[in-house]
């Protein structure tokens, strides 16, 4: 406490503070003796705690200047704090004198490092489909919006979706994707780069756990896909994996082994490996992204680089055009994660394109963004329920959903 020295009791007041002082050199003495007894210096005590004030300080001053951010970001909006560092925003656009009903959650990691965001899929196979409200309670979340594009008949996401490491589908179309690492964000078209590896040579594989494109493609599916692999193409092999061992060569459908994969693929490919004795499979992605903890998928882009950029052609989403509900993702040069719906197909919110959606993201702050999977799929939950408003009633079945959960 700061001694304050008063006109007329200046000498009592001097006297009390030499006598605090006097106290608190004894106590120090007594401090540093105690520790030099136990083999802690002076220096190691003095060089701790100014550290962890100035952590405390430095955080105090991010989560300030966040929030008067947020303010200034969006005047005239209606702002919730669901956690530390995470705020929800309402508002409402308008497009040619007609309105749009905007969420956006924004979240800092930098303020509150016990946050975490990752995809979360449906259920433990990729053929399955849950309402956002089942997926976000089973995994503990307080905001989740609707992922990837995914196959309406099974759930099976469409494009790539890595989850703690674990790489669950590739890409299609070579489409834009977030990758989270364990300090920051990055965006971009990502190719496979993946083969069957064998004591005779190698075999290129096309896709992991994804829907047939084409019947010249050779797919592998792992026991994530589900019990069974699909059916085999015209003129297709298949070939059953297991503890790096060919347990099986069938023309039908094969159950999926555990702890191995099932080959699927042109027969005049597969024979290339069927006499093979050792079997591995190897999966990269390009770009590296050495340290990705999760991706999720999506597309097109809405921002390249701090620069609005549709490739929606590029990117073979001609058929997403037009004014929808839309959801999106971005980061600002903060690293601060930008999540958005956009209602639309009402009189009471139109939707956006998007060309409108990218320009918003812009406006936003966000240095990266893409769309994802939108129109009946738009659907948003921050702390319990759905804040906007899905044609369905809590919005459809998804097949996967990206989660903010706080870790305890």
């Amino acid at each position: 406490m700061d001694t304050v020295l008063l006109p007329r009791l200046g000498i009592e007041k001097t006297a009390v503070s030499a006598a605090s002082i006097g106290i608190v050199i004894c106590l120090i003495l007594s401090l540093n003796l105690s520790n030099s007894a136990n083999g802690v210096t002076q220096g190691s005590l003095t060089g701790v705690t100014p550290t962890l004030n100035y952590l405390s300080k430095d955080q105090q001053e991010r989560e300030l200047i966040f929030n008067q951010d947020i303010e200034i970001k969006y005047p005239a909006a209606k702002i919730t704090d669901v956690e530390k560092g995470v705020k929800h925003v309402r508002m409402i656009r308008y497009y040619n004198g007609r309105p749009v009903r905007i969420n956006v959650v924004e979240i800092s990691q930098g303020i509150n490092n016990n946050i975490s965001i990752s995809p979360a899929i449906a259920s433990h196979t990729l053929a399955s489909k849950s309402k956002i409200s089942t997926i976000a309670q089973k995994n503990g979340a307080i905001v989740s919006i609707n992922g990837g594009y995914f196959k309406p008949q099974t759930g099976v996401p469409l494009g790539t979706l890595m989850i703690d490491g674990k790489l669950y589908t590739g890409p299609i179309f070579d489409r834009v994707s977030m990758g989270f690492f364990d300090n920051g964000f990055d965006m971009a078209r990502v190719k496979l780069d993946a083969s069957v590896e064998t004591n005779i040579g190698g075999l290129k594989i096309d896709n992991v756990n994804q829907p047939r494109m084409l019947s010249v493609h050779t797919i592998v599916y792992t026991s994530d896909w589900g019990e069974y692999s699909p059916p085999t193409p015209k003129y297709g092999r298949q070939l059953v994996i297991q503890n790096g061992k060919l347990i099986r060569a069938s023309y039908g459908r094969c159950k999926i082994p555990e702890n191995g994969f099932v080959v699927v693929g042109p027969e005049k490919q597969i024979n290339k490996i069927i006499s093979a004795r050792k079997f591995k499979l190897k999966i990269n992605i390009n770009p590296e992204w050495k340290g990705v903890n999760h991706i999720i998928s999506g597309g097109p882009y809405l921002v390249k680089d701090n620069e609005i950029f549709v490739d929606m052609t590029a990117q073979k989403l001609g058929s997403i055009g037009g004014r929808n509900p839309r959801t999106a993702i971005g980061y600002t040069k903060d690293n601060n994660i930008i999540l958005l719906t956009a209602d639309g197909r009402e009189g009471s919110s139109i939707g956006l394109t998007l060309m409108e959606l990218a320009n918003l993201m812009k406006e936003f702050g966000c240095v990266n963004a893409m769309n994802l999977d939108g129109g009946g799929s738009t659907v948003m939950y921050v702390d319990g329920e759905v804040v906007n408003k899905p044609a369905v009633y809590g919005g459809i079945p998804l097949s996967n959903t990206l989660n903010v959960s706080v870790n305890t």
